[in-house]
Parts: C-alpha cells; structure tokens; sequence
C-alpha cells in the first residue's frame, strides 16, 4: 500500500507522450459512454494528405467513422477541424487514493462535426432531441379530503395575513436571483426550440426566456450560434448554418 509521501508525488513517466485534445458534440460522447465497457474501437480517425503539398501542414484532413451508433439519424462521418494555434496544454489524471500523474502533453487540437452531407440528418437528430424533452411528465394527484380542513390556519399561527407582528416581505431583485444551471444537453435541445420559433434572438431575450445564466448561455450560444456585430439584426444570435432547419424540412412539418 502506497505511503502518504508517495500519494502526493507527480508522477511524470509519460509526460512527454503525445495525446489529442477533440471537442465533439454531445450525441458522440454519450454513444461512447454507453459502450465504455466493451473491448472493441468505438472510433476510426483517417488522415488524408495531398501528396503534391506533403509539406504544407494545411493540406492535412482528418476524418473520423464511428463503429456504431444508437440512432438511425445520428452521422457516422465527422470532420476534425485542427486548431493552429492554442496555449500548451497537458493532461492529468488522478486515482481515487490521490496520486496524480502527467498522461501527456496536447499534441493536437480538434474540433468534431458532422460532415456537410450529414448535417441534415444531425439535424433530425436534434429536433427529435428537443421533441423529447418538451414533453411533459407532470402528473395531478386528486386530494381525498377537498373540503380544505387541514389547510385552514388555526388561531395563533405566525405568519398569518391580518397578524400585526408580520413584516412586509422584500421583493427580490431579479439580478439577485440565483439561477440554477440546467442539464447542458437539456438546455441546447430548449435552444433549438426557441430558434424554430424566431431565427434572431438577443442574449437578454434568452436569458428570461430559459432562466438560465448569463455566462453559461454564452459558452451554449459561441457553440451553436453567430453573433450578428453589424446589419438589420445587430446585437443579436442566429443559429449557424449547420443547425438550421432545412426548406425540406418545413414543407414536411
């Protein structure tokens, strides 16, 4: 059993191993957690090179194929998108008795999305998400005594309506609200929802409209939208065009 001296040394054997860092969406990951377990690839990345510029590090194209996937709409094909430029990084991982070691440095960085033939079926996919978590699960539960007895205050109680000693509630600012954060894929199928309602939206707007954090909605939108610095819709988000609604699409609804 390892000594408390030894839990708190870095281990550094594989510093310098090269890893990949990829951000992907958020169907991708949970197909991969699902078959985290099994032994077989879940992935295969393909790099293609033009041959007649092999020195140029843009000619470079990295592809991935998903083994397999849960749903008849969700892509197979995704392009990785190499990031040029971004700040040294390395990975860490830490056991549950404590001891922390260094897996590698960020060789590269990417950015996974569907291919441009599959954007419409991502897109399916999305709505079918959003189809989903709009649904309501609420239930009415039928009170056996509806006469009211037990809710009726007694004598004495504190707090009641007419009693001299109750003090005037404050109102709580609406900046001094605490909103709490929701499920991130929650919230990206909500975001998709309102922009099938209206194609251009301020942040203000979608703050009251999700009652959702000013902050942790930007992160949503950088991700899923542009923002407009100038024209008829300044000051306002759009889905990017990869997430839109196809013509096709509105004449089958």
């Amino acid at each position: 059993m390892e000594s408390e001296e030894q839990s708190k040394q870095l281990e550094t054997g594989r510093a310098e191993r090269s890893v990949w860092l990829m951000k992907c969406p958020l169907v991708v990951s949970k197909s991969w957690q699902a078959h985290s377990s099994d032994s077989h690839p879940v992935a295969k990345v393909v790099l293609s090179v033009d041959p007649l510029h092999s020195d140029d590090p843009s000619s470079l194209q990295f592809t991935m194929e998903l083994a397999g996937t849960e749903s008849a709409n969700m892509p197979k094909n995704y392009s990785l998108n190499m990031f040029k430029d971004f700040v040294p990084m390395s990975i860490f991982s830490e056991t549950n008795q404590g001891r922390v070691a260094v897996e590698g440095k960020v060789e590269h960085k990417f950015d996974m999305k569907p291919h441009d033939d599959n954007i419409e079926e991502y897109g399916k996919l999305c709505r079918e998400r959003t189809n989903k978590s709009m649904i309501k699960t609420r239930q009415i539960q039928v009170i056996d005594n509806d006469r009211g007895v037990l809710m009726r205050p007694m004598p004495g109680m504190v707090g009641l309506p007419n009693s001299k000693d109750k003090k005037k509630a404050t109102p709580v600012k609406g900046s001094e609200m605490k909103r709490t954060r929701r499920d991130r894929g929650e919230l990206e199928d909500i975001m998709f929802k309102l922009f099938e309602r209206q194609p251009n939206w301020a942040l203000k707007q979608l703050v009251q409209e999700t009652d959702q954090p000013a902050q942790f909605l930007k992160e949503i939108l950088n991700e899923l939208c542009v923002y407009n610095k100038r024209g008829t819709n300044q000051g306002t988000y759009e889905l990017k065009p990869e997430y839109k609604k196809s013509a096709a699409d509105i004449d089958a609804e």
